[in-house]
């Protein structure tokens, strides 16, 4: 698949913000400063589509690109948020459980998750509740450019066998790195094997 077009359509505060349309949406989501911004930006091939902030939970509402005017990447707020208040992180969490739970045009989710990282407990319950919902997912390992190869994929491999513990297939898992690039690929052909008839 090639992206010819991408750009930025609007921003919703709720389930009822979002847009009237039949495209299929693809949403990206994970813990604050995971990089899903940057992704987003990588697959797009544009470097400013969506704002990267080093500032953790700056993704505040949910945020709609249109991709060769055929279907829709969907930036959600991070979860786990640092520095919010207690009523704006209980916000944040029912804005990701009305779309996950109500979008209609929801294709797919992709969960990105800090490969540097051992299992995190709140990536691991995240990941059971979307399968609890029936919601399609796959598991994005984010930089995997910063941690040796072997060491990532003890990482992931330690994440499957949690996940096997109450799912007996283990999801899809792709490894990328926004600053070189991999995993592009790989996510782009998931999304066109999802839209194909």
């Amino acid at each position: 698949m090639k992206i010819k077009s991408a750009k930025f359509h609007l921003s919703a505060a709720d389930i009822r913000a979002c847009p009237a349309w039949a495209w299929r949406e693809f949403a990206f989501v994970g813990r604050s400063n995971v990089g899903k911004s940057s992704m987003i930006n990588m697959l797009a091939g544009k470097a400013s589509l969506a704002k990267v902030s080093a500032e953790p939970g700056k993704t505040q509402l949910i945020n709609f690109f249109v991709m060769n005017e055929a279907w829709s990447l969907v930036d959600l707020p991070g979860y786990g948020y640092a520095k919010v208040t207690k009523h704006q992180k209980f916000d944040f969490s029912l804005l990701i459980k009305g779309y996950l739970e109500q979008r209609e045009n929801l294709a797919c989710v992709f969960v990105l998750i800090d490969s540097r990282l051992p299992p995190q407990r709140i990536d691991l319950d995240f990941v059971q509740w979307l399968e609890s919902c029936g919601v399609a997912f796959v598991l994005v390992f984010t930089k995997a450019d910063k941690l040796a190869a072997a060491k990532v994929q003890t990482n992931i491999d330690l994440f499957q066998q949690q996940v096997c513990q109450w799912r007996t297939e283990a999801p899809e898992v792709i490894v990328s790195s926004s600053k070189s690039g991999s995993g592009r690929i790989a996510i782009l052909k998931t999304i066109e094997r999802v839209l194909l008839p």
